[in-house]
């Protein structure tokens, strides 16, 4: 029986590449996602990935999700907790209080309320798995990131927490920590810093690794294996872990 998987915030980045690596091991993928045109694109294009609009920290918008899961999958097998938010970059003292609360409500509130509607699903599962995306910033400290540092370490304790809980009845959870994820996201911040600094691009992107000890940026298919690999049989014991993916970085930046 192939694996009915829901990945949030799965119509870009990393959770688009986690859905497309769940696809071709044969998976039945539902994703959900704020920006309906790639929910559409996505969908159109890949028969065996169905979706729905919707925020994951408003719960009518969870009423639909799930309702779409019932309908589209008939049951849940792995869980994948992508969706989450920046935030603005600013110390603590000039934090906005607004953004604060809007990156909680999504990062953890969304995840905890998406994981509450989907812990059913998975005990009926024989092989339930949850992933939750948390971040390099969810190992270190972040300077001027604080929201996104605080929920990204709330998140590893959450995930603890289901895993203790979970446990029993045979489900999994794990999170994955990604570093700086290669593409032209990060290349663009690389290009700001350039104007800012005065320095090259390249000067930038070499600064930005010497914390690395391998020099390469983080490849999202790479994320994705791991994903696969947690949610698969052989990882039928691995729970409440941390895996950093990150190239051994000895800080966030």
């Amino acid at each position: 029986m192939s694996q009915r998987v829901l990945i949030t915030a799965g119509a870009g980045g990393i959770g688009l590449a986690i859905a497309k690596a769940f696809v071709a091991r044969g998976a039945r993928v539902h994703i959900a996602d704020v920006n309906a045109q790639a929910v559409a694109e996505i969908t159109r294009q890949t028969p065996a990935i169905t979706g729905t609009v919707g925020d994951v920290s408003k719960p009518a918008d969870l009423d639909k999700l799930f309702a779409d899961v019932a309908r589209k999958l008939g049951g849940l097998d792995v869980l994948v907790n992508n969706a989450g938010i920046a935030g603005a970059t600013a110390p603590v003292a000039d934090y906005p209080v607004d953004t604060w609360n809007a990156v909680v409500n999504v990062n953890l509130n969304g995840t905890f309320m998406v994981t509450q509607r989907a812990i059913p699903l998975l005990k009926q599962s024989p092989a339930g798995s949850i992933i939750v995306m948390s971040s390099l910033a969810g190992r270190f400290g972040y300077p001027n990131r604080v929201a996104y540092s605080t929920t990204k370490w709330g998140l590893v304790g959450f995930a603890k927490t289901l895993s203790m809980e979970l446990g029993p009845f045979g489900i999994t959870t794990n999170t994955i920590h990604p570093g700086a994820v290669d593409g032209p996201r990060i290349q663009s911040v690389f290009e700001g810093r350039a104007k800012l600094s005065g320095r090259t691009v390249q000067e930038e992107t070499d600064s930005a690794l010497a914390n690395q000890s391998v020099k390469k940026f983080i490849d999202p298919a790479d994320i994705a294996e791991l994903a696969v690999f947690l949610a698969g049989p052989h990882a039928r014991t691995i729970s409440g872990q941390m895996f950093p993916i990150d190239g051994d970085s000895k800080a966030a930046s």
